[in-house]
């Protein structure tokens, strides 16, 4: 009744013609540049320069430090989150399967 028709080849119209033929061409290097003038050095900057005692040293230390360990605790912190309420949905699963299992087997 439903049979699936095949598409057939279509037959070319008209005159086809064979592909063009691409032939290498040659590569021409470009002629050296002159070389360049040298130019007048930048001006130097007018910026302070960083400078870091050993109290500022420490302190970047320690701040680094800080913002590692609480960003690691809010990071275990939420991984410990999402495993509770994992295990929470699987055992809440687990009991309404058994009383959905007894419920079956009481009639």
């Amino acid at each position: 009744m439903l049979r699936p028709k095949v598409p057939s080849m279509p037959i070319p119209t008209g005159q086809v013609t064979p592909p063009a033929v691409v032939e290498p061409t040659a590569i021409t290097h470009p002629a050296p540049a002159a070389p360049a003038q040298p130019t007048a050095p930048a001006p130097a900057s007018t910026r302070p320069t960083i400078q870091l005692t050993p109290g500022a040293l420490i302190t970047l230390v320690v701040g680094g430090t800080g913002v590692v360990l609480v960003l690691g605790t809010v990071l275990v912190s939420l991984l410990l989150a999402v495993a509770i309420t994992a295990g929470s949905t699987a055992i809440t699963a687990l009991v309404i399967r058994s009383l959905m299992n007894s419920e079956h087997k009481r009639r």
